[in-house]
């Protein structure tokens, strides 16, 4: 599903406009991403939580030239399922 197709999927189901329901969308993921910026996590309870996680640096290999090079360590969004979602997915 795209963010197009969201929209269209949440004005139906909410009845209101294509417009209202794209502020809508755009505000929930601008609140998520400013959350997580700040290190902050975001549960929403039967949903799932977002959260920041540290990765540690590591050492990898670049496939061009089979040369050893060190990741630096680094956060990264995760999602973390709740209950109620792997229910509805395993269904």
């Amino acid at each position: 599903m795209t963010k197009s197709e969201l929209i269209t999927s949440v004005s139906e189901k909410a009845g209101i406009t294509k417009k209202d329901s794209e502020k809508a969308i755009s505000a929930i993921i601008e609140a998520i991403t400013e959350s997580l910026a700040n290190g902050e996590k975001v549960q929403l309870v039967g949903f799932g939580t977002f959260e920041v996680r540290e990765r540690a640096e590591r050492t990898g290999v670049n496939p061009r030239t089979q040369q050893k090079i060190v990741i630096s360590a680094t956060k990264v969004p995760a999602f973390k399922a709740g209950a109620s979602l792997k229910e509805a997915v395993a269904e």
